[in-house]
C-alpha cells in the first residue's frame, strides 16, 4: 500500500507519521513544494496550480490515496484535485478539528497563520461547528517558517506569543496548521506554564491518515512490520528529505531506507 501526501513544506509529516503508526507496513511519497511556500500570500488561483503540479508528481507513483496535508492548499485546491485524479486517487484533505474541540462546550481557541486566522473560510468554519461556544482566533505569526526551518529559537518565541494571545479559561486549542503539530509538546509545555486546568491540543493528522487508509480499503494494523519506501518530491523534482525534518520525531517513523 502506498499513500501520498502534499504540502507547501514538511508540515507533512505529521500526517505522514500518523499514516504510519497506523500501518507501519505502508510506502509514503512526500510532494513539497519549497519553490513555492509560504501559501498564505498567493492567489487561490496560483496556489491551486501549484498544489496541482505538487499532485501531479506524487501520483505518478500511483498510490493508493493521497492527503492533502495542508490546510491552506485544502482551502483553495480540492475541487481541482479531485476533479483531476478521481476516482482513480481518492484525494483527502484536512480541515483545522474545530468540530472535535468545540465538542465539550468549553472556551477554545484556533491557532493558525496570520492569513488564515482572518479569513472568511476559518470563520465559516467556527460558525459552523463551534456556534456557542466561545472561541477566539490565536494568529502565529512566523511559527510555520520557523517550524519549517527548525529554527530553535524563532519557534520558542512564536510559540510564547501566541500563548500570550490565548485566553486563560482556554481549555481546547485548535491547531490549524499541519506545521503547529511538530511542535505539539512545546505548545503544550508553553501553555502550562501559564497555570490553570490543562489544555487539549487537537490536531488533524490521526484524523486524514485513518481517512486515507479507509479511502485505499485498508484497515489500521498498528502491528504491521516496519518496511515500505520512501520517495520525495520538492516542487515537483525527485529530492532528499530536507534537512530540516530530521529535527523532528515524527522524521524517525518514516520508511528508514532513505531517512538515515
Amino acid at each position: 500500500m502506498k499513500i501520498a501526501l502534499i504540502d507547501s513544506g514538511i508540515g507533512l509529516l505529521a500526517a505522514a507519521a500518523a499514516v504510519r503508526r497506523l500501518r507501519p507496513d505502508a510506502s509514503l511519497v512526500l510532494s513539497g513544494d519549497p519553490d513555492g511556500m509560504p501559501y498564505g500570500p498567493r492567489t487561490p488561483q496560483d496556489i491551486t496550480e501549484r498544489v496541482l503540479a505538487c499532485a501531479r508528481a506524487a501520483a505518478a507513483e500511483r498510490p493508493d490515496a493521497l492527503i492533502v496535508a495542508c490546510n491552506t492548499a485544502s482551502t483553495h485546491a480540492l475541487p481541482a484535485l479531485r476533479a483531476e485524479l478521481e476516482p482513480a486517487v481518492p484525494v483527502i484533505g484536512t480541515v483545522p478539528a474545530i468540530k472535535s474541540a468545540a465538542a465539550a462546550g468549553a472556551p477554545l481557541a484556533v491557532w493558525a497563520t496570520a492569513a488564515t486566522t482572518g479569513s472568511p473560510y476559518q470563520q465559516g468554519l467556527i460558525r459552523q461547528f463551534a456556534d456557542g461556544v466561545p472561541a477566539t482566533a490565536v494568529p502565529c505569526h512566523g511559527l510555520a517558517e520557523a517550524v519549517e526551518r527548525a529554527d530553535e529559537e524563532a519557534i520558542s518565541a512564536a510559540v510564547k506569543a501566541a500563548a500570550e494571545l490565548t485566553p486563560p479559561g482556554v481549555r481546547s486549542v485548535v491547531l490549524g496548521c499541519t506545521h503547529y503539530e511538530l511542535v505539539a509538546s512545546r505548545i503544550r509545555d508553553q501553555l502550562a506554564s501559564a497555570g490553570g486546568a490543562p489544555v487539549t491540543l487537537h490536531g488533524s493528522a490521526h484524523a486524514v491518515a485513518a481517512q486515507a487508509l479507509r479511502r485505499a480499503g485498508a484497515a489500521p494494523d498498528p502491528g504491521a512490520p516496519a518496511s515500505g519506501t520512501l520517495r520525495v518530491y520538492a516542487s515537483g523534482r525527485p529530492a532528499a528529505l530536507p534537512e530540516a525534518a530530521r529535527a523532528y520525531a515524527e522524521a524517525l517513523l518514516l520508511p528508514a531506507d532513505l531517512v538515515s
